[in-house]
């Protein structure tokens, strides 16, 4: 537990991370996060107004989430404490509510901003509620996770979720070329340059983390600094730093594209060995792991589909599992979900089918629903014939009957052909069997 403060100039320059040094201390500073700081958005429309409300800051490491707390706070005139919920507990905790109300009988207000909120437990969370509903704290919780698991919904709904996304690389870049040239806070004083192919590495390293950029961009600096003469911060001094070597990977240029493309293509083609290869110069490279899980989820359905249902469900635990462990054990997940997924039977039948349907309903619109199929929970609708001569399948045999469910303009289109592939082979025969029974019953 900690209250936000500042150090003495010359105390702070020496002993505290550039990181922290280079914190932003007012909005007009603060990098990133445009969808709530933008004019007429919501935390910029709260700081403006002085006027605070409990949030649950969601987002990534590097985000700006304790920052964020920090000037909102400093815009209400409120004191705001930092309360760990790694490293603290319910007896610190009451300490700062008896504070706070002390506070409040003054007409001051305490920001609690409780870092990796999703630590606490129910009982725990529980301690808040009474006094965010009072107003006694106002409460600014910073989490990782899905607030919608991991803070219980008593004081969800206390509190605004606000998601935070990481920083893009354009924002890093800012970051990154201030903390270089800033004389006050940041390396400004020591004159060095960053070489462009340095300044890349670092961008591309950093995935939208600004803490992960400039605590190796201090680290690097200062080792450039110790070679006689030097006055360049080079790439190697980056990949010491970061026990990193460069790839040829550019994230948002053609060889972001060209290597995943070579990714998704090598699982169609069934070949786990190369799409193996192609997911570790990715994770290697700096990729987001949530950006392959991503497409290994849309592969198992577009290219997989119905031959093997199970494939959608393992690249979805293979996205959960990567998101819950991190890097560097989220590549063996990962690494699972790929050879499966290189490995199973392939169909796009269901793609192709939603693509077809997609096409009708473009080009013919909004067609009538079918009366039979039509719910009639009123009797003018029962009177104009909504639901009439529908049939129930569970009452026929086999549950197969034998009813139109298109509408009337569209009577016969097939979409969804099943191919010989995997668990579809099986789907086919059932459907063709269910024709036989139709055609049987008309007979």
């Amino acid at each position: 537990m900690e209250l936000f403060n500042s150090l003495p100039e010359k105390e702070h320059r020496t002993s505290t991370p550039l990181a922290e040094r280079m914190r932003p201390l007012k909005l007009e500073e603060f990098v990133g996060q445009k969808h709530l700081l933008g004019p007429g958005k919501l935390l910029r429309e709260m700081s403006d107004a002085g006027k605070l409300h409990s949030l649950i800051l969601w987002g990534p490491p590097g985000s700006g989430k304790t920052t964020l707390a920090q000037i909102l706070a400093s815009s209400g005139g409120a004191q705001c404490i930092h309360f760990s919920a790694v490293s603290s507990g319910v007896k610190e905790l009451k300490k700062i509510i008896e504070e706070a109300e002390r506070l409040q009988r003054l007409g001051k207000l305490t920001v609690l901003f409780v870092d990796e909120i999703h630590h606490f437990n129910k009982a725990q969370q529980d301690t808040f509620l009474p006094h965010v509903e009072r107003g006694t704290l106002i409460l600014i919780g910073a989490t990782t996770e899905n607030p919608s698991f991991e803070v219980i919904p008593p004081l969800l709904s206390r509190c605004q979720v606000l998601v935070l996304y990481p920083l893009s690389p354009e924002e890093i870049g800012e970051i990154i070329d201030r903390a270089l040239h800033d004389h006050k806070k940041g390396l400004g004083e020591w004159g060095m340059d960053l070489a462009p192919e340095g300044r890349d590495f670092l961008i591309q390293q950093s995935q939208g983390d600004a803490r992960i950029a400039l605590n190796a961009l201090e680290t690097a600096a200062a080792m450039a600094r110790r070679e006689k003469g030097r006055r360049q911060i080079e790439l190697s001094h980056l990949q010491e730093a970061l026990q990193k070597k460069a790839l040829l990977y550019d994230k948002s240029g053609e060889e972001h594209y060209n290597v995943i493309s070579a990714f998704i293509k090598s699982l169609r083609g069934s070949d786990p060995d190369a799409a193996l290869y192609w997911l570790m110069r990715m994770i290697e490279a700096g990729e987001d792991p949530l950006f392959i899980a991503r497409r290994m989820v849309i592969f198992a359905a577009e290219d997989i589909g119905n031959a093997d249902p199970q494939a959608l469900q393992v690249a979805v635990a293979a996205k959960d599992a990567v998101h819950f462990v991190g890097l560097p054990e989220g590549r063996i997940p990962l690494a699972q979900a790929t050879t499966y997924l290189a490995t199973a039977p392939k169909s796009n039948a269901s793609y192709k089918a939603m693509l077809a349907a997609g096409k009708d309903v473009k080009e013919r619109g909004a067609l009538p629903v079918p009366l039979h199929l039509r719910n009639a929970p009123t009797q003018l609708m029962e009177d104009l014939g909504y639901g009439k001569d529908y049939k129930y399948a569970h009452n026929f045999p086999d549950h197969i009957v034998d009813q139109v469910h298109l509408p009337e303009e569209l009577k016969g289109r097939r979409y969804y052909s099943p191919s010989d592939s995997g668990h579809e082979k099986t789907i086919k025969e059932r459907m063709k069997g269910w024709e036989e029974k139709k055609r049987g019953k008309k007979s």
